[in-house]
């Protein structure tokens, strides 16, 4: 048995899945203040049904980082960054506290410039006497060797123990600098509070299934321990969408090119499906506006839920961005979309009489009826929703996968049909599947399609290695690992070879071993290095992950 649960900004969402069936599934309101309480309540609402003994694994999505850093309510971070030559260090908005420091690699991991204790001491004094605990450091070319942030690190935690210190080597080891600098920013500023979340739902888990497997949702669809998302929290940013579109996937099974809608209580999510496929960000997911080296699917998201409110504002309709609560229908005190389709359609949604009540004390003073409102209501959402699928579009076209597929298939990319996902995707799908003049698919788990997808996505991991034959040294990423080989004859297959054993490695300390034999080779290049007349050595790259699906139990759910 499996138990999937995702806690989304409104609702949270659980399935016991087993044999093919979802035997129960759950749906309450999220507690924004108490996420444990709310994930656990479902998960005991679900152990109800299903014998303890019997539950495999457990994967979770959650909010939490997602919230932190869109609200703001991160702790003050400091970034030390050792950016070499290159770039003026006001290329470098990422932190109000930014420092920088000497120090610096070469491509090739040569060092250039010795760091100075003195002027790290400096820094991290000024640093502590601000009150800042938290300390992100990125050096360029770090991922190729990365003593100096080590450096860094042990200075910090031998003058100020009480500090949390990330570098950017361990975080991700590619070789964009600012995306590595963003993503172990945010990283230093919410590893505290997810460290507290994972004890607390590590204990009260283990209490209630002691020999259950404890996973979280990553932004690209798959899973990692609980022990693994330790380090790297902002792996589970975006873990809603991604649960969302693993979903479809699993309940849809086929290949038509179609648009995922996951119509949540306060936003939308919507992603694009190629031959079944979900569109991944090439460049990587974007928070606050900044590109980081965290894989995530190209979805997005806008201010348009179930319980927007709607309202008149100078003879002008409102429909969000705000949300006061649920919807009329179901106890809220403010009219919402949902109340507005359960008038429109009939759908006998909670309290009926309710939805009417609340909507007329906005059609009245605008001269209409219920009825009416809730028709441009209607109207109006769904020509919210076409806008930002139309917007989607001119991004998703530069995406790499996307152009691909045009020009394999010799013709423009049009989507076949409209997957609804959601409480409220029943309502809403068709008038948009109506409007964009293409068909529409909806399950009866698609308002739990979410929990489903966390339930079944099976673990992801991405090793990268570089190998330089002249230096005889290899690095490899995440991790920051360095090591030596021999140089001699040194071909494309040996370091073929070495990525897949660290990504073994890596699995095996990590936990996720299971699928380690399935990693794919994506990236492998190889340059020459001359000197002189002569070759005097070789650079190979070599990427190799486990990629998102699901696990070798999943074949489908029964309808």
């Amino acid at each position: 048995m499996l138990i999937g649960i995702d806690v989304g900004g409104t609702y949270t969402d659980g399935v016991l899945f087993s044999d093919g069936a979802v035997l129960q599934s759950v749906k309450r309101p999220t507690n924004e203040n108490n996420l444990t309480k709310t994930l656990l309540a479902v998960l005991d609402e679900l152990l109800v049904c299903g014998r303890k003994d019997q539950i495999k694994r457990v994967v979770l999505g959650t909010t939490l980082v997602t919230n932190l850093l869109a609200t703001g309510r991160g702790e003050r971070t400091a970034l030390l960054l050792l950016p070499g030559s290159g770039l003026p260090y006001s290329s470098y908005r990422i932190s109000p506290d930014t420092f920088f420091l000497k120090g610096s690699v070469d491509f090739r991991g040569r060092e250039i410039e010795r760091p100075e204790s003195k002027e790290i001491e400096a820094v991290l004094h000024k640093i502590e006497r601000e009150g800042i605990e938290r300390v992100a450091v990125a050096g360029k070319f770090s991922s190729r060797n990365n003593r100096h942030e080590m450096l860094i690190r042990e200075i910090a935690l031998t003058r100020y123990p009480h500090m949390d210190v990330c570098i950017s080597s361990e975080i991700t080891g590619r070789l964009n600098f600012p995306r590595r600098a963003v993503t172990t920013y945010y990283t230093a500023m919410t590893i505290r509070e997810w460290g507290r979340f994972a004890d607390e739902i590590e204990t009260a888990i283990s209490a209630r299934i002691p020999n259950s497997e404890l996973h979280i949702l990553k932004a690209d669809g798959g899973t990692t321990t609980l022990e693994a998302s330790r380090k790297r929290p902002c792996e589970t940013v975006f873990s809603g969408p991604a649960a969302s579109t693993m979903g479809t996937v699993a309940l849809t099974g086929d290949s038509l090119n179609s648009v995922m809608v996951d119509i949540g209580g306060t936003t939308s999510d919507i992603c694009l499906l190629i031959e079944g496929q979900p569109l991944y960000a090439s460049r990587g997911a974007v928070i606050k506006g900044r590109l980081t080296h965290i894989n995530s699917f190209a979805v997005n998201s806008i201010a348009l839920g179930g319980d927007s409110v709607i309202y008149d504002e100078s003879g002008n309709l409102r429909v969000g961005p705000m949300r006061l609560g649920p919807a009329a229908c179901l106890g809220g005190d403010a009219p919402t979309v949902t109340d507005a389709f359960n008038i429109l359609k009939g759908l006998n949604i909670g309290d009926m009489e309710a939805s009417k009540r609340k909507l007329k004390t906005v059609a009245r003073p605008r001269g209409e009826s219920p009825e009416e409102l809730g028709a441009k209501v209607a109207d109006h959402v769904v020509k919210m929703l076409k806008d930002s699928i139309q917007y989607m579009f001119g991004l998703w076209e530069d995406e790499p996968a996307y152009k691909v597929w045009e020009v394999v298939n010799r013709k423009k990319f049009v989507p076949q049909r409209i997957i609804g996902i959601g409480a409220a995707a029943q309502a809403i799908v068709p008038m948009l599947a109506e409007e964009l003049k293409v068909s529409y698919f909806l399950h009866r788990y698609s308002p739990v399609a979410n929990a489903l997808g966390a339930a079944v996505a099976r673990p992801t991991l991405s090793v990268q290695v570089h190998v330089d034959t002249q230096n005889k040294t290899y690095s490899v990423s995440p991790g920051g690992f360095c090591g030596a080989i021999d140089g001699r004859n040194y071909q494309m297959g040996d370091a073929i070879d070495l990525a897949r054993k660290h990504l073994k490695e890596i699995s095996q300390e990590r936990g996720l071993s299971d699928y380690a034999d399935e990693g794919r080779v994506y990236l492998e290049e190889q340059f020459n290095i001359i000197r002189g007349m002569g070759l005097a050595g070789k650079l190979f790259d070599v990427g190799i992950q486990i990629a998102p699906g699901f696990i070798r139990e999943y074949n489908g759910v029964a309808e």
